[in-house]
């Protein structure tokens, strides 16, 4: 496994980053079989484990620290998590303000069973928490020894530029990373996303390379045990779904030219941009993890990255819903509107 030095920390971690999401109640709730998933990712070369919080309630990060338990696991591994989400009923359960973060850090420790993390992220924007509250407050917590480096998730753009310029202003610790949805079918933070992330020094850790099962090679409207908002996220009949479908059976057809299984394809094409830093796979299985272990030394030539750009263009979102964060101007129509 390759590594690569994480946002200029001079921490070295591997271009496979293993996602926890799929482990617990969410995905598997096999606590044994997931800890086996674990240990057989670490075992492969993965030093970069990413959770948080939210996933599963916490569920997710018990059972990581259930497989690192152990000097030389937790040693060896770059840990990261994510707080900002809420965790409870109360209102002041989640956010990005120094209150939340201070119980939340310390939650999160106890269920991984460490006393550091190695990347602590804020895993969205919070519009009622001022940046320089939140960074004040994580920057208190790297000081302490509590924290190694922060990092944003999902962050904008300008949000990305308005936190490094309160950084340096006010001379708190800046975000190193930052972790975006990013793949073939998603590629819009390639217009400014990524050139900010660069322009700073930034590490990217992207997520969602499969872009929720699209180019997982298997036929996504056949799905069966879905919710209905996880069945809303394949309706074909969505125009925007639709374009997904027609661009996944080209997809298809060009990983088949090129040798590659689609997810193989789909993986590699995420690593060949020079601004990303490691990939977050996610498996929920351990077939799904040694499939995505096999595409490890993939390389697109010329070629292959030409075609794709002919099919999904640079910059573009074929369905806008993947970007996963909508900026409150646009979702609250409040502030669209003159009070009267």
């Amino acid at each position: 496994m390759k590594r690569r030095i994480l946002g200029g920390t001079g921490i070295s971690v591997s271009e496979y980053a293993l996602g926890a999401m799929m482990f617990g109640a969410w995905g598997n709730p096999d606590h044994h079989d997931s800890v086996r998933i674990i240990h057989a990712a670490l075992d492969a070369g993965i030093n970069f484990v990413d959770t948080a919080d939210i996933y599963s309630s916490g569920e997710s990060e018990e059972i990581v620290g259930k497989a690192l338990k152990g000097g030389s696991r937790r040693d060896g591994v770059v840990l990261a998590t994510k707080f900002h989400n809420r965790m409870g009923e109360d209102p002041n359960t989640g956010g990005n303000s120094r209150r939340w973060i201070m119980r939340a850090v310390e939650d999160s420790l106890r269920r991984l069973g460490t006393d550091y993390l190695d990347l602590y992220q804020v895993h969205r924007p919070d519009p009622d928490t001022d940046i320089d509250e939140t960074l004040d407050a994580l920057t208190d917590l790297v000081r302490s020894g509590k924290v190694r480096a922060i990092g944003s998730s999902t962050f904008p753009a300008d949000r990305i530029v308005e936190a490094q310029w309160a950084s340096e202003r006010r001379g708190h610790a800046r975000f190193r990373t930052e972790q975006p949805p990013y793949s073939i079918l998603a590629r819009g933070i390639e217009a400014d996303v990524l050139p900010a992330a660069q322009r700073y020094g930034m590490g990217v850790l992207t997520w969602g390379p499969l872009s929720a099962g699209w180019l997982s090679g298997r036929d996504v409207t056949q799905g069966t045990g879905r919710s209905a908002l996880e069945q809303a996220k394949f309706d074909t009949t969505v125009p925007e779904n639709a374009r997904k479908l027609e661009a996944v059976a080209e997809l298809k057809k060009l990983a088949a030219d090129a040798g590659l299984p689609l997810t193989h394809l789909a993986l590699a094409f995420v690593r060949a941009h020079p601004a990303v830093t490691s990939v977050i796979i996610g498996p929920r299985t351990a077939d799904q993890l040694t499939d995505l272990l096999a595409g490890a030394d993939a390389v697109l030539d010329d070629a292959v990255l030409d075609r794709i750009d002919e099919i999904v263009p640079p910059g573009t979102d074929l369905n806008r819903a993947d970007s996963y964060y909508v900026p409150p101007a646009l979702s609250d129509p409040s502030l669209r509107r003159r009070s009267r």
